[in-house]
């Protein structure tokens, strides 16, 4: 049987916890295709995974198979597919663990078609953090014109497409994000952008009906202050935002889910350039352990994604 390249998580912890492995190439199971995958999106929650942060709410059997998002081609499809076919470019989120592997099992229903204008670098960079953008945007309740809306960690992949959608629905749009990243963030549609190295963000704003945590920790904490009286706090950083939610406050937990028609939609917008969607990094398999790090450690405008023909 044909081995394949996979990056493996064998115990929770630093660096050190994955490496570069070689594994039985999968098959295709009933209502799944076989992707060859030509690039995978690197996201926040990979270091988490890594550390432990999130296994309650992602309980893994180690040894695993780490990433989250990929684009690549279809190599071979399975009973019951009806949509795709061998040759199609396509790309998802998998609503598991498991991408960075050069091939992978994938349910039919997760994976959209990439449009001929974007690049698998490109497409690799959008099932997560866009369509997670979207859903949490619109977790708390429908969005309206003139809504106070704060995206904090504005400048990363989810936050930079949750201002844009937030700007497109209307709302008055609030961001987080070092001065260096102003100019971006302003060019995605936000009205006001704080510098959260140089100021508090609570004594610069209030009346906030929606704050979007991406970052989590003493930002979370702090985000209490600015809410307005029925305001929300959604948050894909921290699991345990409802055990920590101050009394009369309404906190919730967000877990993107696979929708690969919203992710169509929103491909489409990336390709006819309505939608912005910001590479940060593009680094080779080998480079992958270590990207996974610097995402924990260094700020990024947009996404890093990891190139496997590189």
């Amino acid at each position: 049987m044909k081995n394949v390249r996979a990056l493996m998580l064998a115990q929770y912890g630093g660096p050190d916890a994955v490496s570069i492995s070689t594994l039985d190439a999968p098959l295709a199971g009933a209502g799944q295709v076989l992707v060859r995958v030509r690039a995978a999106g690197v996201n926040g929650l990979d270091w988490k995974v890594r550390e432990g942060y999130v296994r309650d709410a992602f309980p893994l059997q180690l040894p695993a198979v780490l990433g989250i998002e990929l684009a690549g081609i279809v190599e071979a499809v399975g009973p019951g597919v009806s949509r795709l076919r061998e040759g199609d470019r396509v790309m998802g989120a998998l609503g598991s663990l498991g991408a960075y592997a050069e091939l992978v099992a994938v349910s039919e229903e997760n994976l959209s078609l990439v449009p001929e204008a974007l690049s698998f670098v490109e497409a690799a960079a959008l099932p997560v953090a866009s369509v997670a953008a979207w859903q949490s945007l619109h977790f708390a309740g429908p969005i309206h014109a003139g809504q106070r809306i704060l995206v904090q960690g504005a400048a990363g992949g989810l936050g930079g497409f949750a201002v844009q959608f937030a700007h497109q629905a209307g709302a008055v749009v609030f961001a987080t994000a070092l001065e260096s990243h102003f100019d971006y963030v302003h060019s995605l549609g936000a009205d006001h952008v704080i510098d959260y190295q140089q100021g508090r963000f609570e004594e610069a704003i209030k009346d906030i009906d929606l704050v979007l945590d991406y970052v989590g920790g003493d930002v979370l904490d702090r985000s209490w202050a600015v809410l307005a009286e029925n305001g929300a706090i959604v948050s894909t950083a921290s699991p345990a935002i409802q055990a920590s939610t101050p009394a009369g406050r309404r906190g919730l937990w967000f877990m993107n889910k696979p929708d690969a028609e919203r992710l169509r939609l929103i491909a489409d917008e990336v390709a006819r350039g309505s939608l912005q969607s910001r590479i940060d990094a593009v680094v080779s398999f080998d480079d992958l352990p270590a990207a996974i790090d610097r995402n924990r450690t260094r700020p990024q405008i947009g996404k890093t994604v990891v190139d496997f023909s590189l």
